[in-house]
């Protein structure tokens, strides 16, 4: 009879166990982080998930603060006891903190590996404990992605003329999409977050747009578009993270993978410029980048709204 071959979890929590015993991972090293488990064996970061927590369960380790899953001593089947706090009997556990360890674990590992029973784990608390200050995940997600935006504070004069004034709200939310890629999954622009976090970038945007003497739904036509301009690049962020999670390729690799069809597909003669476009390129190839990208959108956006607005003065001139 052959043997069953076992879950890729606890394949996966099977070989750190070996190089926990092995000494190859000692006490205090710090163990993969969940995409770095689902890029290595090419699984779900839900599966990179379970099998550290199979890890935490047997206490072969822990989750530390700003640091990550830890290797615990030889011998220590519990994590050790922290200072009595008689005053707090949850240890100083706040909804700040927990939302400020929620932040560092999606900043990680991404919004899909984010768990209240994750958090609670890295906070070394009992996840009831964490459901006193939370009501659920989804109240979780709302906190942070409010702490993530309203992190950014705009100066209180502003710099001279709409333009700059734009430049400078645009270049923020990228800033801030930039440090937490996931938030740009979090809702389409049609069911927008009523965050106040959100709200003072959405509200520094529409005063400065005022300017281009817009009002009601051209005035907030404009703003979609400079904030979808800015999210729609975003969100190819943390895809780009699930992607090279779930196939093990970085995209490089997975261009090089693909190429032989692609250029198939152009050499094929349906399709004519974009088989010329690939001749243009460079030996190297096209780099993608999404930072220049970004700058060169919004300068065309900009431009737009300038001409639009003189044309609207020249009207109103005649």
């Amino acid at each position: 009879m052959s043997t069953p071959t076992p879950a890729p979890y606890l394949r996966i929590a099977g070989e750190l166990r070996r190089r926990i015993a092995s000494g190859a991972l000692a006490p205090g090293a710090r163990l993969p982080s969940t995409r770095q488990i689902a890029r290595k064996w090419r699984v779900a970061l839900a599966t990179a998930t379970k099998a550290l927590n199979v890890l935490q369960q047997e206490g072969l380790v822990r989750g530390e603060p700003r640091v990550g899953i830890v290797v615990l001593p030889r011998g220590a089947s519990t994590p050790p006891a922290p200072p009595p706090q008689p005053e707090d009997p949850e240890r100083g556990l706040t909804r700040e903190r927990i939302v400020r360890v929620a932040i560092e674990m999606a900043d990680a590992e991404g919004l899909s590996a984010l768990s209240m029973r994750g958090v609670a784990s890295r906070l070394e608390v009992s996840t009831m404990s964490s459901y006193r200050h939370v009501r659920d995940k989804e109240e979780l997600v709302l906190l942070m992605a409010d702490a993530a935006f309203g992190a950014y504070v705009y100066p209180q004069v502003p710099p001279e003329g709409w333009r700059a004034q734009l430049e400078l709200a645009g270049r923020a939310l990228w800033s801030l999409f930039r440090r937490h890629p996931w938030l740009a999954q979090l809702s389409p622009l049609s069911r927008p977050l009523p965050l106040p976090g959100l709200l003072a970038h959405a509200e520094w945007s529409l005063r400065a747009l005022k300017a281009l003497r817009l009002e009601g739904a051209a005035l907030l036509d404009a703003h979609v578009l400079l904030f979808s301009h800015m999210q729609g690049l975003a969100s190819n962020l943390e895809r780009e993270a699930q992607a090279e999670a779930a196939t093990g390729l970085s995209d490089d690799q997975w261009g090089a993978a693909h190429e032989p069809a692609l250029k198939s597909v152009a050499e094929s003669g349906r399709f004519p410029v974009f088989a010329a476009l690939l001749r243009e390129l460079p030996a190297e190839g096209y780099t993608l980048n999404l930072d220049a990208l970004f700058e060169q959108g919004m300068k065309a956006l900009l431009d737009g709204f300038a001409h639009s607005f003189a044309r609207r003065k020249r009207r109103a001139a005649k």
